[in-house]
């Protein structure tokens, strides 16, 4: 799931940049010779790339005044130092009644600056909307400032206030950008209107060249939210190739899986391991269970075998058991036996013990297997006890000790799982022994 705190993070870095540079940009505007007409926005050296929203306005029916720009590029200039106070102190020197429209509204902003880096984030969606309703600047630069309320709404969790500021800011917007649809998706996501949130979210993605890790976050986590696995895919595919982190490549095998794709589900689980990524108890695990549906159990018992030896598989009755499955699988009976014995020693209940003894029989290891039904019946709790009377019988009979098998195939008629066929093996053993005396 998408958590809020990292949706923050990953909101606070941009959202100071957008603040910071745009304020540095204005200092070095204003620092500039008011006489400076051919010096375009951005060919000053100490000036930000992103001067287009902070460059000195336009000659209009409000100029700026020597005064007031004065004042104002030295509160940009202790603001690019982050000293807000001292930013605070040189705007105090205006008096905002005795400015003309665009010279308060340029005044508004650099306190709003100083605001933002006090961490007094309400005064400074407060400077920013009076900056606005001068309605003093150009077009452009006031469409912009909507964008920050917008980002500074965002950074306060007022979503509802993100989805106003920014409906505003898209009915004057003629080519919204990506982090614009992002912003929006996301209001709507933290206030759980995933229905709402889903088609902004699509287009944050589908309009841009290089979306970011975020973006892409967000539309999985809306899919994953809707259950909509199918359209999940091609979202872990692309975060897998632009940003790939175990976490996708896991994320992308469990979707497959859920969608019954067992076989599209190990490939990316797969390519994970190999290239060291899988390290967790649970990962490896998962890994082996599915190598092993997919019947393919020389590899299970591989990634098994290795992640126990690295201790990276926490050693326990199922994992050994889960082990073992994977060598009998393999037909490997031999290499069976060893994870075998430390599953039933671990075990709660006697039944691995059985199953040990089923690998003996079946590798005609009469003795040991004996003596691992011996165990089960001692440790007890068995799932069917007839079963293991039945074993101790079969074991007994094919070591040629036919009287001994008796009991145990009595002891297994007490249970009708067993009852048909211990009463076989007794009327089998009654007749070769009659048949023996009569020789």
């Amino acid at each position: 799931m998408l958590r809020t705190s990292q949706m923050r993070r990953s909101l606070a870095v941009p959202v100071f940049c957008v603040l910071f540079f745009s304020a540095t940009a204005d200092a070095a505007q204003y620092t500039a010779s008011p006489e400076s007409e051919t010096e375009k926005p951005g060919e000053s050296e100490s000036a930000s790339s992103d001067t287009s929203l902070w460059s000195p306005p336009p000659k209009n029916e409000y100029p700026m005044g020597e005064r007031t720009a004065k004042w104002v590029a030295i509160a940009f200039e202790a603001i690019s130092a982050e000293d807000f106070a001292a930013a605070r102190d040189a705007l105090s020197n205006l008096r905002l009644p005795a400015l003309n429209p665009l010279e308060r509204a340029t005044t508004y902003q650099a306190y709003a600056y100083a605001m933002y880096g006090d961490s007094n984030l309400p005064r400074a969606v407060d400077y920013l909307e009076k900056a606005i309703a001068e309605k003093a600047l150009e077009p452009s630069k006031s469409l912009n400032i909507r964008f920050q309320i917008a980002q500074l709404h965002l950074a306060q969790q007022q979503w509802q206030q993100v989805v106003e500021s920014l409906r505003i800011w898209f009915s004057l917007s003629d080519k919204p950008n990506p982090a614009s649809y992002y912003l929006l998706a996301l209001a709507h996501f933290q206030m759980k209107d995933h229905e709402t949130a889903l088609e902004p979210a699509k287009k944050s993605v589908e309009i841009s060249n290089e979306p970011q890790e975020s973006w892409l976050q967000l539309l999985l986590a809306l899919r994953l939210i809707r259950k909509e696995y199918t359209e999940a895919i091609p979202v872990i595919e692309s975060l897998v190739r632009r940003y790939p982190k175990k976490d996708y490549w896991i994320q992308l095998s469990t979707v497959h899986g859920a969608l019954g794709s067992f076989k599209e589900a190990l490939v990316p689980l797969q390519l994970a391991y190999e290239q060291g990524l899988l390290t967790e108890n649970d990962e490896l695990r998962r890994l082996g269970q599915l190598l092993l549906y997919l019947e393919l159990p020389y590899r299970a018992a591989h990634v098994l075998t290795r992640g126990l030896e690295k201790e990276l598989i926490e050693s326990d009755s199922d994992v050994y058991e889960m082990l073992s499955n994977a060598w009998i699988a393999a037909r490997e009976f031999e290499n069976a036996v060893p994870p075998l014995q430390k599953a039933a020693e671990l075990s709660d209940n006697g039944d691995t013990f059985v199953r040990l003894a089923q690998v003996q029989i079946q590798r005609e290891k009469w003795a040991p297997a004996i003596e691992a039904l011996r165990r089960a019946l001692e440790k007890g709790n068995l799932e069917n006890p007839g079963e293991a009377h039945l074993l101790v019988g079969i074991a007994r009979y094919s070591r040629e000790q036919p009287r001994q098998a008796i009991p145990a195939f009595r002891r297994a008629l007490k249970y009708d799982e067993t009852r048909e066929e211990a009463d076989n093996w007794l009327a089998h053993i009654e007749r070769e022994l009659q048949a023996s005396e009569g020789a």
